[in-house]
């Protein structure tokens, strides 16, 4: 049988080589091993800017609507790109927030400074039960970031009994004074966040070593089982993974990587560059496949049965903040190049997905690389959200690996490959190929073939492209960049032909 595809695979190459054309994909659909968790399209929300309050949380009183103090637009948006998980409440503010001063009568609540992020005063408003009925709306699974950098064992632990012991204890009884009768489920809890920076200095010998006392303290209780997730390295430091896996590997469910793609070479603005700067940050986005095969290869002499997993729990793009804005509330637009940088990324987690199986974008509200900006009760949807929203397709689907040769997109001595490819089965069995054009000048012409399934027809596609790689939406323009539909494609008789326009995100399902 194994003789059997590997003929029919070298046919199908044979077959797109003889076509002479650059791009020759190669879709093994006997192939797949590995899903996809829908995980790796998770989102993170820190108290920065205006992602908590005006972005997520306008009070009750608010004329803008809302359930219980939290804006619907806003809801109903990320609804329809089911996010599955959302990160909370940071980021370096996690290693600052004292828990307790959220809970209990709003009015009560003690105001504190956000010393990370432009030491504005905050009224503690949104906390643990803003936050829990926030993942309830939203239908996601909720990631907590214990604080570790200026908080203390005890109040870690306190806070796992608060959302989730179903006895008699003084957390659960205050839990139900402030209004919670029942537990919250709660199933990822990170140990700390960036330890080795604003989480507080650490080596990786002391977080090691911190890490396994306060995670001893992080309980299951009654049915409800705690996924740990330690802090990783920052970017490429491989000493971090390396002693962190050594001394507590085996008490972790997961290890966090951070890794944000920088502006472009000459212009740090988000919406003013040049195409020196587009390839730029294109060819800095797709470093994540060389830190993902390092770290994990450092991982695989740790735990060689992949047990546990790489969160990459803060990734994205990293520009200048917009004009007249605080600096230090990073609100940033959001281009079509982000939304490239969005497709490549996932791309990678799921060529790597036995490995990483979940990933948290920065961040979701108005920092960042947002999905969602809102300005008063307006609100506008970014090109990163329809890329996230195209790629729904791909959650808890199975990878089909690929064979991909690719034309090279190259200006001056930057060079990357033109073109991208990930392909995926739902259970239903309809294939889902989802792509992408680097190149801002030339379309791009790829002849797939598949082995292993017999695809009788393409239908239907999406697109999103814009005529300007600075291509953005607007409060006044809301819609300048959307999907639309794609039909660009035809059948060969080695597979089918599909033509992506230049700087461009495609999916097809194939049946």
């Amino acid at each position: 049988m194994k003789k059997l595809f590997l003929l029919l695979s070298l046919a199908a190459v044979a077959a797109v080589t003889a076509a002479e054309t650059e791009n020759q994909l190669v879709i093994h659909a006997e192939q797949g091993r590995f899903k996809i968790d829908r995980n790796i399209y998770g989102h993170f929300a820190e108290h920065l800017g205006r992602c908590i309050y005006e972005g997520f949380w306008v009070g009750e009183n608010s004329p803008i609507p809302n359930t219980r103090g939290i804006r619907r637009d806003v809801v109903e948006a990320l609804k329809k790109i089911k996010v599955p998980v959302l990160r909370w409440p940071g980021g370096c503010f996690a290693d600052e927030y004292h828990w307790k001063d959220g809970v209990g009568p709003r009015e009560q609540r003690p105001r504190m400074v956000n010393t990370h992020w432009g030491k504005v005063v905050e009224n503690n408003h949104f906390g643990t039960h803003e936050f829990m009925d926030l993942c309830e709306q939203l239908q996601c699974e909720p990631y907590i970031c214990g604080n570790v950098g200026s908080g203390t064992v005890l109040e870690m632990q306190q806070w796992v009994e608060y959302l989730t012991f179903d006895g008699e204890s003084p957390m659960a009884d205050w839990r139900r004074r402030n209004g919670r009768d029942k537990p919250w489920g709660l199933r990822y809890f990170g140990v700390g966040n960036e330890n080795w920076g604003c989480g507080g200095n650490m080596t990786p010998e002391y977080y090691a070593n911190e890490y396994k006392r306060y995670a001893t303290y992080v309980r299951n209780f009654g049915t409800n089982r705690i996924f740990k997730i330690a802090c990783g390295p920052n970017s490429g430091d491989t000493n971090w993974t390396e002693v962190v896996m050594r001394e507590a590997g085996r008490r972790m469910d997961g290890l966090a990587l951070h890794y944000y793609c920088g502006s472009g070479r000459k212009s740090r603005s988000a919406t003013q560059f040049a195409e020196d700067d587009w390839i730029w940050l294109l060819r800095s986005a797709l470093r994540m496949d060389q830190l993902i095969t390092a770290h994990s290869a450092i991982m695989d002499k740790y735990d060689p049965k992949k047990r546990v997993a790489l969160i990459v729990d803060e990734w994205g793009t990293w520009h200048a903040v917009e004009p007249g804005t605080n600096p230090g509330f990073l609100y940033q637009q959001n281009t079509l190049r982000d939304a490239l940088v969005a497709a490549l990324t996932f791309h990678i987690f799921h060529q790597h997905c036995e490995r990483v199986r979940m990933a948290n974008i920065a961040q979701t509200v108005n920092v960042l690389q947002a999905m969602v900006l809102t300005d008063g009760p307006r609100m506008l949807l970014t090109p990163t959200y329809h890329i996230f929203e195209m790629y729904t397709v791909h959650h808890d689907a199975t990878l089909l690996p690929v064979e991909l040769k690719s034309a090279t997109y190259a200006l001056g001595e930057v060079s990357i490959p033109a073109v991208s490819a990930s392909a995926s089965r739902q259970p239903g069995g309809a294939i889902h190929l989802s792509l992408v054009n680097t190149d801002p000048h030339q379309s791009a012409r790829v002849l797939c073939a598949i082995t292993g399934a017999e695809v009788k027809e393409i239908a239907q596609g999406r697109v999103l492209t814009a005529a300007a790689i600075t291509a953005h939406n607007t409060f006044d323009q809301p819609e300048a960049v959307k999907p639309a539909a794609f039909h660009a494609w035809k059948k060969t008789d080695a597979g089918w032909e599909i033509t992506l326009p230049p700087k461009s995100v495609a999916v097809v399902e194939m049946r």
